[in-house]
């Protein structure tokens, strides 16, 4: 029987919008401004060092930069949070990812994996940490804490080719250099860095983990943080 192959099911870009804080006062001027409300896109898309061509982050002091040029998430997480929210339309993009990636999840995704995705080649730089924005997007009040329980938060590609990329794009792997740094592995250590610092100052040594993880990870191993 033929090996099914990771896909990318769909692509989303964001704009920088600006919009009324849900719950706020009546005639407040209260709003938000991000780019995690993405739309889908058809057809091939170049992909750059920074970003999908198309997309914007409105905090790029948080979002955003070579470590996190894509952000990717599991077409899988889907059924589960259509039922678990109760939001049975839920739409790929939802979780503000780019990439929304069939077959792969954050246990069988490890740091530096390396995989070509239509014409570019990218690698796997870091998970990814909740925000604000997703409970403002999906107007849930505890998402950022079910993700963080449930370490379902998706992942961060750095780009090392550039090149389009569609919908329909197979997603290959080609190298794995870091087996024992699976993305749900990192979340977690990340998650309990003060309680294990130990785990922490290991996990920091790994050179293909983004600078700002790995930052982090040693102040908070060398009691800093």
């Amino acid at each position: 029987m033929a090996i099914k192959a990771p896909l990318v099911l769909s692509l989303q870009v964001g704009k920088v919008r600006t919009m009324p804080l849900e719950g706020a006062a009546p005639g407040s001027e209260q709003t938000w401004t991000s780019a995690i409300n993405k739309d889908p896109v058809e057809g091939p898309v170049w992909l750059g060092t920074s970003n999908l061509k198309g997309d914007e982050q409105a905090d790029t002091k948080a979002h955003g930069g070579p470590d996190q040029a894509v952000l990717s998430y599991a077409a899988e997480h889907y059924d589960l949070w259509r039922e678990e929210l109760n939001q049975p339309r839920l739409r790929h993009g939802s979780f503000g990812e780019n990439m929304t990636i069939s077959r792969l999840n954050e246990q069988t995704v490890c740091v530096g994996d390396t995989y070509e995705i239509g014409e570019a080649r990218v690698q796997v730089s870091q998970p990814r940490r909740p925000c604000v924005n997703l409970v403002r997007l999906l107007r849930v009040p505890d998402i950022v804490e079910r993700i963080m329980a449930s370490g379902k938060g998706g992942w961060y590609f750095r780009v090392l080719a550039e090149g389009h990329v569609e919908r329909g794009s197979f997603v290959v792997l080609v190298t794995r250099p870091c087996p024992q740094w699976s993305v749900a592995k990192v979340f977690d250590i990340m998650k309990r860095r003060r309680e294990d610092p130990a785990a922490a100052l290991a996990l920091s040594d790994c050179s293909l983990l983004s600078v700002a993880w790995r930052e982090r990870l040693r102040a908070a191993g060398e009691g800093k943080a």
